[in-house]
């Protein structure tokens, strides 16, 4: 039975909670294939029940199909229902609940009434035990003792095979899942009663839209104690959602395939299954598909590559092979989403004022002078005003403070003179001025921040201010650089001039440092084939991509190259480009290598322009675009057609590009003299001085 969305409900029969997030509310958890959003927090079961309706409908929208547990009991053991409605139909119980309990926004309800009801129906005491106070409510027993089930059991058959200590009946003293049940049954009634609805297992679910069904977060208690989390209801619906779709099609069959005793009392959706859910619920890292070893193979035929053909290929064929983790939103800076952060309430949450000043019905004023009395009392930021603004009189508030009833507009404080009991200023005034609406800036259910963000400051405000606490976020990319090469020594090691220090590996780790990658020193390999493969092995185990530097053309002594292509996955990409032609890419345990030039500049030319866009994809952000600027030419040149030239280059102080005197390859000392790079395009090109052309900061690669 497969599944696209599922969602997990921690559900509370508790009154109405603060809205900083905390245990023992109701909690929402939702994963697809495996990958979580950040739970949901809802403060009153009226709000999680309107939170509910939308997201089904939401869901249905969108073409998907949903599991939904919620962590209380669906039905009473064999015999209850009967005994209470005169039918053994236990969505017959579930509506003559629903027409009994009420439960208004505080979460004030009438729960143990319902159970003295029900008592009243048994011999003495009844089956319900559980309460605060030993005066309070004559019906329901204060302890357990003397209770006596005449003609049905304590506990379901479900209870006994998840092992499950907790019972229907009990009202009060944790846990109090007698309570979750009273105030819980009546919410899936009305939620039932949408046409694509069915409940599990006692109704046909085969065509459902929407499947509810009892679930019990305890089944993963080993995994939510390894998890962390402050919060444990947090932990429980996120884990539990993550394990139930990760959960294969064929096997959610087998587990929804349950004895006869469940049509009547209902099933624990997983019990008898706590190994199998501890194992789902621990990949709180999901491993992403690997890339394939033809990823990099150019059609046949192809000789020299144009630059945007070469780049279109990568974009076409790489994709993320990061790990997924949910995290703190606080966590988050410079880490990249792995799916959109959801606004988990509207930003501003309320109407609000944009000024310090007098607020009012612009419809009860008009042209010309305006007087209008004050009432008692005013409306400031943390402090609403709690009671209604008649038409005709105004009241003070102050800038962000929430909109009173029957307030629409505020006129700013500097355009009002008053004496204490009145406010006087010329109309007309604009409806809606200095005020800011509900919602204007983003909406609850809104995509605060797409996937494939990487998160900077500003929208880590956005997140919290829109009660984003958790985020699903791809681990930095680990990305390995080797150096090879007998020629290549340690730098101040030797002072033989046959010798070449390794600038190339403190440079990639550099470059790869500075664009927020997990940069790996893989160290240094002579010219031995047996050393280098013994090395890309052990490497392959420990990153996610690998940079080498030399060794990647058609040399003897080019042993790179050659250990692709005995592998198999070699290929040679002959790039139009200057500097870096040889550039060589290829997949060594599933690892994809970018076998670069050895001349430091073509070296980190090919890094900049080609590995770092789809190093960006494997690490789950979208494709990388360099800035460029057209600026003008302090300088001249003539282009033969054909190939793509990169120049270094830098601003002076006129912003015009100046460009480095040399050209060479191994001229280091013009990358650190440069601040970015020129592009000269393909075809030919005669540039003169104040010709404009593009220039590319370095810093357009982070």
């Amino acid at each position: 039975m497969r599944f696209d969305t599922v969602l997990v409900m921690d559900w509370s029969a508790a009154r109405a909670k603060s809205a900083r997030p905390q245990k023992d509310a109701i909690w929402a958890g939702i994963a697809r294939d495996g990958e979580c959003e950040a739970p949901v927090y809802l403060r009153s079961r009226v709000l999680a029940e309107a939170w509910l309706h939308d997201f089904f409908a939401d869901e249905h929208a969108a073409g998907r199909r949903v599991l939904a547990g919620f962590d209380f009991p669906f039905g009473y053991p064999a015999d209850f229902a009967h005994a209470v409605t005169g039918q053994g139909d236990p969505l017959g119980l579930w509506d003559w609940v629903e027409a009994r309990i009420s439960d208004d926004a505080s979460g004030n309800n009438n729960r143990f009434e319902i159970a003295s009801q029900i008592n009243a129906l048994f011999a003495e005491p009844g089956p319900f035990w559980g309460k605060h106070a030993r005066d309070q409510f004559p019906g329901v027993p204060y302890a357990k003792k003397n209770v006596v089930f005449d003609g049905f059991a304590e506990k379901r058959r479900t209870d006994d095979v998840a092992r499950s200590a907790s019972s229907c009946f009990q009202l009060a003293f944790p846990p109090t899942v007698g309570g979750q049940v009273l105030m819980g049954l009546p919410i899936l009634a009305r939620l039932r009663r949408r046409p694509d609805i069915a409940v599990w297992p006692f109704e046909d679910c085969a065509s459902a839209g929407v499947v509810l069904a009892e679930i019990w977060p305890s089944l993963i208690d080993r995994a939510v104690q390894r998890s962390g989390d402050d919060i444990r209801d947090r932990a429980q619906v996120r884990l539990l959602a993550r394990a139930l779709s990760l959960l294969p099609a064929s096997e959610m069959a087998d587990w929804m395939d349950v004895p006869a005793i469940a049509l009547q009392e209902g099933w624990i959706l997983g019990g008898g299954h706590v190994d199998r859910l501890d194992v789902l619920a621990r990949e709180t890292m999901l491993k992403p598909p690997r890339l394939k070893d033809d990823c990099f193979a150019l059609p046949p035929g192809v000789d020299w590559t144009p630059v945007e053909d070469a780049l279109a290929r990568l974009r076409a064929n790489v994709l993320p092979v990061a790990r997924v983790e949910t995290c703190a939103t606080g966590d988050g800076l410079g880490r990249i989403l792995a799916a959109d952060a959801i606004a988990v309430r509207a930003n501003p949450p309320a109407a609000n004022s944009a000024v310090d000043g007098y607020g009012f019905a612009q419809a009860s004023t008009g042209a010309g002078d305006q007087v209008l009395p004050l009432v008692d009392g005013r409306a400031a930021a943390g402090a609403a005003f709690a009671g209604a603004v008649p038409a005709g009189a105004a009241i003070r508030i102050l800038t962000g403070a929430i909109l009173p009833e029957g307030v629409d507009t505020v006129v700013l404080e500097e355009d009002t003179t008053t004496n204490g009991a009145q406010v006087a200023f010329e109309g007309p005034i604009k409806a809606g001025a200095n005020a800011r609406k509900a919602g204007e800036d983003i909406g609850a259910g809104a995509v605060a921040v797409p996937r494939g963000t990487r998160l900077g400051p500003a929208e880590l405000a956005l997140l919290a201010a829109t009660g984003v606490r958790e985020v699903s976020l791809y681990r930095p990319l680990r990305v390995g650089v080797l150096s090879t090469g007998d020629e290549i020594v340690t730098p101040g090691s030797t002072m033989d001039a046959a010798r070449t220090y390794d600038a190339n590996r403190p440079m990639l780790l550099g470059l790869l440092t500075d664009w927020r990658f997990e940069a790996v020193d893989l160290g240094h390999v002579a010219d031995d084939r047996t050393a280098l493969v013994a090395r890309l092995d052990s490497a392959a185990g420990e990153v996610d991509a690998i940079l080498t530097s030399g060794g990647a053309s058609a040399g003897d002594e080019d042993h790179v190259a050659a250990a692709l292509g005995a592998a198999g996955t070699r290929h040679d990409w002959r790039i139009a480009l200057k500097p870096g032609r040889p550039l060589a890419l290829g997949m060594w345990g599933g690892v994809p290598i970018f076998a670069l030039p050895g001349n430091p500049v073509a070296a980190m030319v090919c890094t900049m322009i080609f590995a770092r866009p789809a190093l960006g994809l494997m690490g789950g952000e979208d494709w990388h675009q360099p800035r460029g600027f057209m600026v003008p030419a302090r300088f001249e040149k003539n282009k033969k057609p054909g190939r793509r030239e990169y120049l270094r280059a830098r601003i002076n102080a006129d912003g015009d590009a100046e460009v480095f005197a040399s050209e060479g390859s191994g001229r280091i000392s013009g990358l650190a003299w440069a601040d970015g790079l020129v592009e000269i395009e393909d075809g030919a090109r005669t540039v003169q001085r104040g010709d404009l052309v593009r220039y590319i900061p370095y810093a357009s690669f982070r």
